[in-house]
């Protein structure tokens, strides 16, 4: 019994102990009131560096005669030739080669009979968006399979990103502060701070997905000349939940 005694009273020491380590860790007498809350913040920023992706492919002079038939073409404009060209063609609007790489090179799927037709995409980098409607103006339909806007980013882009994160952050307290006085409370210290990220728009991203252009270029003309007017900003979302500690009034 005595050695019982002992170890009712050693544990009601522990407790006691414990409870006022938890009394001088607490903020507030109330330690476990508060409210969590989620803040949100857009940052849109004009790039300063625009892919603009173009796809060649060989073609056959054949097709562009109105007349002749898939079977009847013989003559096939190669790739080195469409590249050529279409570079002359780039540098006449002040684009520089160290502006134009290779993104990748393939042979084409060919009909039965036909010849391979190599196909190649060059990865252009912009730093206006007006430039695409340029390109558009001096470069040669022919041999030309797809035009589309990559990636874009700006030189800043990371403080753009700190700065968007501290606005959400900024706005997780405002709406915590509003809501916690609406029920007689005052905030008071943040107790723990969940970044769920942030990333670009993907509703942005499926607009420009209008840029990929397949099938007839004369389409493709058509389509590009106001998408290079539509997207002029990239727009990131970031979003935290905070909890912050109430108090009384």
């Amino acid at each position: 019994m005595k050695a019982f005694s002992f170890f009712t009273a050693a544990a009601a020491a522990v407790i006691m102990s414990s409870a006022a380590l938890m009394a001088q860790d607490a903020p507030y007498p109330e330690k476990f009131r508060y409210i969590e809350v989620t803040g949100t913040s857009e940052v849109e920023i004009v790039p300063d560096e625009i892919h603009f992706v173009i796809g060649i492919k060989e073609y056959f002079e054949e097709e562009f005669d109105g007349v002749s038939k898939p079977e009847d073409y013989k003559t096939k404009v190669r790739i080195e030739t469409i590249e050529s060209q279409m570079r002359d063609a780039l540098h006449s609007i002040g684009i520089s080669d160290n502006d134009i790489r290779t993104q990748e090179v393939g042979d084409y799927w060919r009909e039965r009979g036909m010849d391979f037709l190599i196909g190649k995409n060059l990865d252009i980098t912009l730093h206006d968006f007006t430039m695409i409607d340029s390109i558009i103006s001096v470069i040669d339909t022919k041999g030309i399979s797809s035009m589309r806007i990559g990636e874009m980013s700006h030189k800043d882009i990371l403080k753009y990103q700190e700065q968007g994160k501290k606005d959400a952050v900024l706005a997780a307290k405002r709406k915590a502060e509003y809501m916690a006085e609406a029920l007689g409370e005052k905030l008071g210290s943040v107790l723990t701070i969940v970044e769920h990220g942030g990333g670009i728009d993907h509703y942005t991203v499926v607009q420009n997905s209008k840029m990929r252009m397949d099938g007839a270029f004369g389409d493709a003309v058509a389509a590009a000349a106001p998408a290079s007017d539509a997207f002029r900003t990239i727009k990131y979302t970031y979003s935290v939940t905070c909890r912050f500690a109430l108090k009384g009034f």
